[in-house]
């Protein structure tokens, strides 16, 4: 068995934050949104594969009060920002495929941007049965 299952590796990282008690100037600014998804896929080593897109998220008259859904695609996967200025909240995640995700710098970087005060932070390995060589 060469190229067993049994040779696996983790195929990647998802950090999770979520965001409370920010700036809501900050969370409400389209143009900040995006700087950030312009500048972290290369602060964090990764490459962006396209312009990163801002959307307006209207007020949906149940939980979700409208903010902006910023997302880019990287080479390693994706980054997504999703704010909730009214409720002085984020929602991020950065999943990438390469292991040795820089949390702290992450986690710095974001409390700063969008001045947060509290944070809860996820961080899972992802694909922990991902095989190491190609199965065909």
């Amino acid at each position: 068995m060469s190229k067993s299952i049994s040779k696996i590796c983790n195929f990647g990282e998802h950090l999770m934050i979520d965001g409370y008690n920010g700036d809501p100037k900050k969370l409400n600014d389209k143009k900040l949104v995006l700087k950030c998804l312009n500048e972290l896929p290369a602060k964090v080593g990764m490459k962006k594969l396209g312009q990163s897109k801002v959307y307006r998220a209207y007020d949906n008259g149940k939980k979700d009060p409208g903010g902006w859904s910023g997302f880019v695609i990287i080479a390693e996967s994706h980054i997504s920002i999703h704010t909730f200025p009214a409720r002085r909240f984020v929602s991020i995640d950065i999943y990438t495929c390469k292991n040795g995700l820089k949390k702290d710098f992450i986690i710095k970087y974001f409390k700063n941007f969008f001045k947060l005060k509290t944070m809860e932070i996820n961080f899972i390995k992802r694909g922990k049965k991902y095989p190491k060589f190609n199965l065909l």
